[in-house]
């Protein structure tokens, strides 16, 4: 897994799979046939609701982040509600979002639409046989359990189950409105946090990707919509960090936990909650490569050229291409002392690290590592620098 996508092509041998996708979603127009009813829109809710915390409580907070602790059998019944969804098994669910948040939003991350592209982080990487790889030894601790490999290898059986159930007891309409829309409704909704969230929304606290916190998908996804809290403090149980940051499946574990069938509910520590937690050298340099991509070292060569062209004039491009070779020649910290003359100063770097980034005590040092980091672009421009008219 830990190499970037060869490309975003169509695996050939995902077609039963597509073939499958694409049929779940034209089934859910035969409700033309079958019929819509009350009763059927409203075990469509009932399906969303329950099998939305089967993703979020299950897949998510516990057998991704082990945010709180289940006995044997309330964790199978956690994979198994989970898998109803036919978001496949837990063991691979889990152990590719720890793949996630291992390499957010970096050219490992195989549904980040930073790097490829809004379509393929939906959906597009479902059918792609190098992003669909996973490694079981990512998520060790739970494939110990012989239940649980098995549900995993066999992940369709939960939602086939669930289907003929509610086909037996409901009819056909029932299971179009009720079981087919629900699932599809499902699906991209856990797809958008993927996806929407790590383009729309807003950044509490610097995470080093693009994570956001969404209430309108927080409201659909019963708390996951608050992303970029849950990217910062990924252990917590509780993903609304705010009192009036609604997250249903939380307040639904604290109900579980009241009557024991859940235990020890993770939350934020106040250093969190308040922004102060200490980042890791590995974010600090995340951010402070994306800010000074934020500058085009080539638009800073050519202002130079320009600028010793207005002072020199006649031969300037080539008096200031020797000038700089005989500065490549002599030592490099001298290079990059008069390269840094030429940068953007602290305080422009300062404003547009406020306007792109969320706040942290440590952006003093961000903005600092950002500055040489453009420094030694600059010289790297240097060396092969073109010819401007």
């Amino acid at each position: 897994m830990d190499t970037p996508l060869k490309s975003r092509s169509f695996d050939p041998s995902s077609w039963p799979m597509l073939v499958l996708f694409v049929a779940i979603h034209l089934a859910c127009f035969a409700a033309i046939w079958t019929g819509v009813h009350w009763s059927d829109v409203a075990l469509c809710v009932a399906l969303y609701v329950v099998r939305m915390f089967g993703v979020t409580a299950g897949y998510h907070r516990y057998f991704s982040h082990k945010a709180y602790k289940a006995g044997r059998v309330f964790q199978f019944v956690l994979a198994w509600l989970a898998q109803s969804s036919l978001q496949s098994g837990a063991l691979w669910w889990a152990a590719k979002h720890r793949d996630h948040h291992r390499y957010s939003d970096t050219e490992l991350d195989a549904h980040s639409p930073r790097q490829y592209g809004f379509w393929f982080a939906h959906l597009g990487w479902i059918f792609n046989k190098q992003a669909q790889a996973v490694d079981y030894e990512r998520i060790a601790d739970f494939a110990k359990y012989p239940e649980l490999r098995w549900l995993n290898k066999y992940h369709w059986v939960p939602g086939a189950t669930l289907g003929i159930t509610v086909w037996l007891i409901g009819g056909w309409s029932a299971l179009v409105v009720g079981f087919i829309w629900s699932t599809v409704l499902l699906w991209h909704a856990t797809f958008c946090i993927n996806s929407l969230v790590h383009v729309l929304g807003r950044q509490r606290y610097l995470t080093g990707d693009d994570s956001r916190n969404n209430w309108l998908f927080a409201l659909l996804s019963l708390g996951e919509g608050w992303h970029n809290n849950h990217h910062y403090y990924m252990a917590s149980a509780r993903q609304g960090f705010k009192w009036w940051e609604i997250d249903i499946t939380y307040y639904t574990l604290c109900g579980l936990e009241k009557i024991g069938l859940v235990s020890d509910l993770r939350d934020p520590p106040a250093h969190v909650l308040d922004g102060s937690r200490a980042l890791s050298a590995e974010i600090k340099e995340r951010v402070a490569q994306a800010l000074a991509r934020r500058f085009s070292p080539d638009h800073i060569v050519y202002r130079m050229q320009k600028r010793w062209a207005e002072l020199h004039g006649g031969q300037a491009i080539a008096d200031w291409r020797r000038h700089w070779a005989e500065q490549m020649a002599s030592r490099r910290e001298q290079l990059l002392q008069n390269v840094h003359a030429e940068l953007p100063s602290l305080d422009q770097l300062y404003r547009t690290a406020r306007r792109r980034f969320a706040r942290t005590p440590a952006m003093e040092e961000i903005v600092a590592r950002a500055r040489e980091l453009i420094a030694h672009a600059v010289v790297a421009r240097l060396e092969t620098v073109p010819v401007h008219a």
